[in-house]
């Protein structure tokens, strides 16, 4: 898609993250990432043995959502940091997914209808899933009693299997590292998230883990196949106090995977080539590339007992962050046995359900102004306008839609997706009204089809 933005761009959006300076080459591909519409991003390592929150369990300070007196990995450790960190570091020992099966992980991904994976290769805590070269604290070490499994090198088994179902590859990974001994380093105070110790003073400690990150992020980008987006985390690490050289980063990793798309979330600048709302939906369209990464439970990570949202909800997710120009990133945490979890399953399979009949509507299109009007949801591709209906608060729909802010072609015919008659409309003052079918294609939301005279 290379349809005219200029009316909705954010121009001091577009400006913090260097969009207008983009080669041509990198406009393309962030078009065609914006065109997929809908991914599945995965947190899953050690730590999906516990109910704490991923990594965020290690650092001093105490967040409502990092360590809590109902947290039974907390309270069995004494509610004793130290304890803590020495248990949890050592969760590698016991980590055996013998259930793993990376091709069923993308088959589900597949017949949800997403696009691409996004995979935590190493989260804050410096967990390594994949065969690394650079620490011994990785899946493949023997420390680890998987490490012996024909699929322990996680991260090929998993990209390799999710390209076979034709998806694109986004690699997660922390720029943070917080096992790392030049980033939290043994000799210093751990006081919160950032490098414990002044850089300035101790630049050669800092010089090791920038080599590191590198080394890191080369073997990544070089033994594990076609990488499509560099997904960086731990938006701290930033000059000019953190400066781990992220020109020399992009460099080196576009010149292993050409065509590399990179999000330095939260840090802006040309490195930060789409913008990554976490939890939220911007009430409006960015006018630049943009992904919402929301969990399907209510956790990033796996929990026993996770309650996952509605697929209603979940349409409606993803039918207002595509009206607005984005991506719909959609977390899953598997077991600590490698499964994703039956219900998560049951619900993802009934998304791509609906998106079997309505996807025409999501994957390539782009925002219309005005995006919205009550419980419709606008997206277009060319001339073709797509009225995304969502059920009113009450449920249902009533006897008849009306929509002022378009009036399809004179003449011309409107559908619903996924039936194959004609949709019966008729022109009012302002914009047109059509009456509902007697029978409905598909729940949770309603596709009408038309064309606009350009």
């Amino acid at each position: 898609m290379t349809e005219k933005r200029d009316d909705i761009i954010d121009h001091s959006l577009a400006e913090s993250i260097g969009y207008d300076t983009y080669p041509d080459w990198l406009k393309a591909r962030l078009e065609w990432f914006s065109d997929m519409r809908f991914g599945m991003i995965i947190h899953w390592a050690p730590y999906s043995q516990w109910d704490c929150c991923e990594s965020w369990g290690l650092v001093p300070q105490q967040y409502p959502w990092n360590r809590n007196d109902k947290m039974k990995c907390w309270n069995e450790n004494g509610r004793d940091l130290d304890r803590f960190r020495k248990n949890y570091r050592a969760l590698n020992r016991s980590f055996n997914p013998v259930h793993f099966d990376p091709d069923q992980w993308a088959d589900i991904a597949r017949a949800a209808g997403m696009k691409y994976v996004t995979y935590t290769t190493k989260h804050h805590d410096g967990f390594c899933m994949w065969d690394t070269k650079t620490t011994d604290y990785r899946i493949t070490h023997p420390d680890c009693p998987y490490h012996a499994n024909p699929h322990a090198n996680v991260v090929r088994d998993l990209f390799d299997a999710f390209r076979r179902k034709d998806m694109a590859i986004s690699c997660y990974f922390s720029k943070s590292d917080w096992y790392c001994p030049w980033y939290w380093a043994p000799q210093f105070e751990i006081k919160d998230a950032n490098v414990n110790y002044d850089r300035l003073k101790y630049p050669e400690i800092w010089s090791e883990f920038v080599n590191y990150v590198h080394r890191q992020i080369e073997e990544l980008m070089t033994d594990y196949g076609r990488i499509d987006v560099l997904w960086l985390d731990g938006g701290q690490v930033r000059p000019p106090s953190q400066d781990i050289q992220m020109n020399a980063i992009a460099a080196m990793a576009r010149k292993h995977q050409p065509g590399l798309i990179m999000a330095d979330r939260t840090v802006g600048g040309v490195n930060e080539n789409f913008i990554t709302p976490e939890m939220e939906i911007p009430e409006k369209p960015l006018g630049v590339p943009w992904e919402s990464c929301i969990t399907l439970g209510n956790k990033w990570k796996y929990h026993e007992g996770d309650v996952f949202k509605p697929v209603g909800q979940v349409v409606k997710m993803l039918v207002e962050v595509v009206s607005r120009g984005g991506n719909l990133l959609l977390g899953v945490g598997p077991s600590p046995l490698g499964e994703i979890p039956r219900e998560a399953e049951l619900r993802l399979r009934e998304i791509g359900a609906w998106l079997k009949i309505n996807g025409e509507a999501i994957y390539g299109t782009r925002p219309v102004a005005p995006y919205q009007e009550g419980n419709v949801y606008f997206t277009k591709r060319g001339d073709t306008i797509y009225a995304i209906i969502l059920p009113e608060a009450k449920g249902g729909h009533p006897d008849k839609i009306v929509i002022t802010s378009f009036q399809p072609t004179i003449g011309s015919t409107m559908k619903l997706l996924g039936d194959q008659g004609a949709w019966d409309w008729r022109p009012v003052a302002q914009g047109f009204e059509a009456r509902w079918p007697a029978t409905l294609p598909s729940p949770h939301a309603w596709v009408m089809k038309f064309k606009v005279t350009t």
